[in-house]
């Protein structure tokens, strides 16, 4: 575990890094408030797209070659990616970059495989809190050195976040362990690399079901959370990259101590099931409030309100990686990845416009926020489906 821990973390620093300034590096080629909002959704799309058929593709070849190596080529995807996006010199360059990066990059699909790979199905839940907490400290690191770094120079973190890529990649090469034996590997086949045919496989897990739907609403929210949150922060608030940084780095705080620290503790009193639906439960309310929330120090009251919110990743991982089988952990951890990355792919479509609806706005108006009610709608959906699904299921 301490092996992949250090890895997820350098990797999420290095992801981390560039959130904060990458909606104002895509303001410099931008004519309007409007037209940055349409533009950040673009390059948003661009990268969900490629990463949808890309991480069941990786999924299925770590099955096959062993996760470390797939590992290693995320990292250099990675490396490559924030490299061209810091020389980018245009939004058509943009794009392009986060196409290949899409494409290559599966580092949380495998990295997911690999705990799985080292515990026994009893323990996962809490392992996959505490990949979850290295996630969280890789937010609290990344954004808040991002928003200091962007302050500079808009194009230093892309440069940072590159060479932290290539130190991961260095560290992988040399130090990090396989975690997939020979004999538990399988021969590597297409139609396991087929997005369509890896979602099929997923809803025929026993238990998971309307789970599968429930992950695909989350995750929208979530990719509807991410696209907007600086632009509606700077547009609500006045926020720069720096004030950015700082609140990312407040969701990484809380991640860190309810994934780290009190997720075992929560397991011990609660099944995963139902610490899904208390943390979707409070997830609706939360996005609602960020929507509604007319000052900046409301959306760190929220965050750190938002306790059991962070608990539904890492649940419902459990619940899926348990469903499978050894050999077929990469493949069900790509499929989930490339669901959250289908989601990816349609969050810029729906958040985006609305977004550009309300830029016009004065500071403080509470319509801002329509992104952010959205985000609710979807987290109230994917509570429906979990409490259906659970109350029909043993």
């Amino acid at each position: 575990m301490p092996f992949i821990l250090i890895t997820v973390l350098i990797d999420m620093v290095s992801i981390g890094i560039i959130v904060p300034v990458l909606p104002a590096l895509i303001g410099t080629f931008s004519v309007s408030q409007s037209d940055q909002a349409f533009w950040v959704g673009v390059v948003s799309f661009a990268f969900g797209i490629a990463n949808f058929f890309g991480a069941p593709l990786l999924g299925a070849l770590s099955d096959a070659w062993g996760r470390r190596r797939v590992l290693l080529l995320g990292f250099c995807g990675l490396a490559l990616n924030f490299f061209a996006t810091a020389l980018a010199t245009s939004l058509w360059m943009l794009i392009a970059v986060r196409l290949v990066g899409g494409a290559m990059q599966a580092n949380a699909a495998v990295a997911n495989a690999y705990v799985a790979d080292i515990t026994a199905p009893e323990g996962r839940a809490k392992r996959f809190g505490m990949l979850g907490a290295m996630f969280g400290l890789g937010f609290i690191i990344g954004p808040a050195a991002g928003g200091l770094l962007g302050a500079i120079d808009i194009h230093l973190p892309f440069f940072v976040a590159g060479g932290l890529s290539l130190l991961n990649l260095a560290y992988g090469w040399w130090v990090l362990p396989e975690s997939l034996p020979p004999e538990k590997r399988r021969p590597f086949e297409w139609k396991a690399a087929n997005p369509l045919k890896a979602f099929t496989a997923l809803v025929g897990l026993p238990g998971i079901g309307k789970v599968v739907g429930v992950i695909a609403c989350t995750g929208l929210a979530q990719g509807v959370l991410y696209n907007v949150w600086v632009l509606h922060n700077t547009f609500k608030f006045g926020w720069d990259t720096q004030a950015n940084g700082w609140s990312l780095a407040a969701v990484g705080v809380v991640s860190v101590i309810v994934q780290g620290f009190l997720l075992g503790k929560l397991l011990k009193r609660f099944p995963p099931r139902r610490l899904v639906v208390m943390g979707l439960v409070s997830s609706t309310c939360a996005y609602f409030l960020w929507g509604l929330a007319s000052q900046g120090w409301m959306m760190y009251a929220i965050i750190f309100a938002n306790l059991l919110g962070f608990t539904v990743t890492a649940s419902v991982q459990s619940l899926v990686s348990s469903a499978a089988d050894a050999k077929t952990q990469g493949q069900t951890m790509g499929s989930v990845s490339s669901l959250n990355s289908l989601t990816a792919v349609v969050a810029p479509v729906l958040a985006s416009p609305v977004l550009m609806a309300v830029s016009h706005l004065p500071q403080g108006d509470w319509r801002i926020g329509a992104p952010l009610y959205f985000g609710a709608a979807l987290q109230f959906t994917a509570l429906l489906l979990a409490w259906l699904h659970f109350r029909s299921t043993r």
